[in-house]
């Protein structure tokens, strides 16, 4: 019995236990932080290829499985070859933030050419949420995109789009000059406009440039719905997306000093169950029924809307935040469907639309004794920060959806970025992999 109290006691409270000349240092302790945070950000990867293939039919899951994986693999040598010195490096454009392309290992190593550490675990920590940024995309394309063209995308976007704009609102998280809107005072403390609005008009774009999936509208305008094919499996993705939200947003204070995560931590689930019960209440009274699949992106609206303020907010503040959020992702997705947009998973909508309302939430709703100590309009700030937070939103959605046009617009009118109506009827999985993923249903 005194064995197992003094391990559960070590467990606990392991550093003052250790021997005084094995101590962790403060940046030790830091560096440990990043790393474990980076892993369960990384495990959203997992959550995402759940609920996407949860929401999309039975004939495309192989497809939508190997889009996951690419972000991840493509993404993670995009982002060390390319992205990673663009977004931290010396300013190549003074007072916009991004630097010039080249290898990460030329900012990570010290003045001997020796790896640091800590430096590794802040690209490790930066990388997965590139990734992150990157695989929002492939729910919105689903279903219809060529796995090649995907791929192409997919570097494009971890090399070059994201870099860029992480760099106006992050470039000195290194140590380096910051980015234009990052000296205006705009906040995006774990990214809701910098990693999920990105991620989101990106989508928003490529959904623009594919058109709808065949037979998701009549020709007479109505609309005909597309059902997924796992519940089950969307459920199993969003919460393993809510326990990586706690590597997300918490983990970016990068630092274990002062216990602020532990803030961060509350605030963010605070938003997401808010959202969840939103979402679940105006589905009710819109549909007189309460539907999963809304409620399952009402908690995923919550997690980004909070992603922003979650340092700079509180408690209370978070459940409004992620409130609002759960209302406007089902009047979102209702209304993307009205304008004939065809997001298989709602992704624009959750990512898109709730990470603008959340850096917009921000001006509204920061509170003095939290994080940074900025003032927010409900606190008597006025409306400075909120001009600001309006005009980093506002700078999101062009470089996204500009730049997604562009990039998908180019593929569609070259090589070609979508499957032929015959390919797409038969399923991307056969076409395009060779394999299904419930063999034994065919």
């Amino acid at each position: 019995m005194a064995k197992r109290s003094l391990l559960v006691l070590f467990f606990l409270f392991p550093l003052p236990l250790l021997a005084e000349d094995d101590a962790l240092s403060i940046q030790d302790a830091d560096t440990l932080w990043m790393c474990l945070a980076a892993f369960l950000v990384f495990g959203m990867q997992a959550g995402f290829a759940y609920v996407e293939a949860g929401f999309i039919r039975t004939k495309n899951v192989v497809n939508i499985l190997m889009k996951n994986l690419v972000d991840f693999s493509a993404g993670s040598l995009s982002f060390w070859l390319i992205g990673f010195a663009i977004m931290f490096g010396p300013q190549m454009i003074a007072g916009f933030g991004f630097g010039a392309p080249g290898l990460a290992a030329n900012m990570l190593n010290g003045p001997d050419a020796k790896p640091l550490p800590h430096s590794y675990a802040f690209f490790l920590f930066q990388l997965v949420f590139c990734a992150t940024a990157a695989t929002i995309v492939s729910g919105a394309m689903a279903e219809r995109t060529r796995f090649i063209m995907y791929i192409l995308g997919t570097m494009v976007i971890t090399a070059f789009v994201y870099p860029i704009f992480g760099s106006f609102a992050w470039g000195s998280l290194f140590g380096n000059d910051p980015g234009f809107l990052e000296e205006m005072g705009f906040i995006d403390f774990a990214g809701s406009t910098v990693v999920h609005s990105i991620g989101g008009w990106l989508g928003l774009a490529g959904a623009i440039v594919l058109g709808p999936r065949v037979g998701k509208y009549s020709e007479d305008g109505r609309i005909l719905p597309i059902f997924g094919h796992n519940m089950s499996m969307a459920t199993m993705g969003v919460f393993l997306l809510w326990l990586g939200w706690f590597g997300f947003n918490p983990g970016s204070t990068t630092a274990v000093g002062g216990g602020g995560f532990a803030i961060i931590a509350v605030t963010t689930n605070a938003a997401a169950a808010s959202g969840a019960l939103a979402a679940m209440a105006t589905s009710w009274i819109l549909f007189r029924r309460p539907d999963i699949s809304m409620m399952l992106n009402g908690a995923l609206a919550g997690l980004v809307a909070i992603t922003a303020p979650c340092a700079n907010v509180s408690v209370n503040a978070a459940m409004a935040i992620g409130l609002v959020a759960g209302v406007l992702v089902v009047v979102s997705v209702i209304f993307f469907d009205k304008i004939h947009i065809d997001d298989p998973v709602g992704a624009v909508s959750v990512h898109g639309v709730a990470g603008a309302w959340g850096t917009l939430a921000t001006g509204l709703f920061a509170h003095p004794d939290f994080g940074s100590g900025a003032v927010g309009l409900f606190y008597g700030g006025g409306l400075d920060l909120l001009g600001v937070q309006a005009v980093g939103v506002g700078t999101g959605l062009v470089w996204g959806l500009g730049t997604g046009l562009l990039l998908f617009g180019t593929l569609r009118f070259t090589v070609g970025l979508r499957v032929s109506p015959e390919e797409e009827l038969e399923g991307l999985d056969i076409i395009e992999h060779g394999i299904e993923a419930y063999p034994e249903s065919g």
